[in-house]
């Protein structure tokens, strides 16, 4: 295979949400105990989140990064020792260091020393680890990539704070991806703007055995969903230019899945009807990095994306990131 034709292709998704789910009425019977007032109607309103599932007390990232990646594998059919990197897309590591990339290789069984690293771009991390494996691939550096995106938000939770304690929760996508002669990724586009770092944050550290800071997300909702809403249109243009496509040849809009009223506004403006997009937003809520996969192997094993289509995803997050893939499966 020379390099001028290496593509990467996406060969199996996997995903895997922790058993404990909890309805917006669940959520909102805990936080009557603390004294903070909410309810399904308020919650589903303003977001469209009917649920999410927490992690149990012993799980961490990369127990759930782990399962995730078990199920993209055996859906691409090769074994964990034929990867030769780990992309693991997390704000919520098991520890500080090592990698959360570096724990899901042991608990794979893999002893091969492949490459593996973490990628932080909050919400927009897993179109990050796409690219950056994407670009992997094409330069020849590697034929097998786990890619992943694994969170546990509840653990960086206020939940005194309605309005971001009922918007999150936990879980993990992987894909594989795999050199091929057929183009698969076709375009991709990523940015960051940090002046904007203050507006989606949990701006805390460690620092002499404690926290520094704060150790809790902090959103600016009203800030977040008028940039999100901006730069997620533009992003998508420039990744479909990229490639050389109409907005008209996306089969499938994949956004990252933070907040309904979000996801509909950037399909209108893409012109695309709400039945080219995944929603998967009302039953996870939003699981950060682990958004897009989750919803793409839902729509995957449901069937609705089939080989040969076009899939876009797309997402924002803190720092402030975003970017958007558009890939043919």
């Amino acid at each position: 295979m020379t390099q001028s034709a290496i593509h990467s292709r996406v060969i199996g998704t996997g995903s895997y949400l922790p058993a404990r789910r909890v309805t917006n009425q669940q959520l909102a019977d805990e936080l009557a105990t603390r004294g903070i007032e909410t309810s399904d109607e308020w919650i589903v309103a303003r977001t469209g989140i009917k649920a999410r599932h927490f992690a149990a007390p012993d799980q961490s990232s990369s127990d759930m990064a782990t399962e995730a990646a078990k199920r993209a594998l055996e859906m691409a059919g090769i074994d964990a020792s034929d990867l030769d990197l780990i992309i693991v897309a997390t704000s919520t590591p098991d520890f500080v260091f090592p990698s959360t990339a570096c724990l899901v290789q042991n608990k794979l069984g893999i002893t091969n020393g492949c490459a593996a690293f973490d990628v932080q771009a909050v919400c927009s991390g897993f179109a990050y680890a796409m690219a950056t494996a994407d670009n992997f691939i094409r330069a020849g550096a590697h034929r097998n990539v786990l890619v992943i995106g694994a969170e546990t938000f509840s653990r960086i939770l206020d939940f005194n704070d309605r309005t971001t304690c009922v918007l999150f929760g936990d879980g993990a996508g992987a894909v594989v991806l795999q050199a091929s002669n057929e183009p698969g990724i076709l375009a991709s586009a990523l940015h960051a703007d940090g002046s904007h770092s203050n507006i989606l944050c949990v701006p805390g550290n460690v620092n002499g055995g404690a926290v520094q800071g704060e150790a809790f997300l902090y959103m600016d909702g009203q800030a977040v969903f008028k940039l999100a809403v901006k730069v997620l249109e533009k992003v998508a243009h420039e990744a479909l230019e990229k490639a050389g496509l109409e907005q008209s040849a996306i089969d499938w809009l994949i956004p990252h899945q933070a907040n309904l009223r979000i996801m509909t506004s950037t399909a209108r403006k893409l012109g695309l009807p709400e039945e080219k997009m995944v929603v998967t937003v009302d039953q996870h809520g939003n699981t950060s990095a682990a958004s897009i996969p989750l919803a793409l192997d839902v729509a995957v094993r449901d069937g609705r994306i089939k080989p040969g289509q076009n899939v876009m995803i797309e997402g924002v997050g803190g720092g402030f990131t975003w970017g958007a893939v558009l890939f043919r499966m």
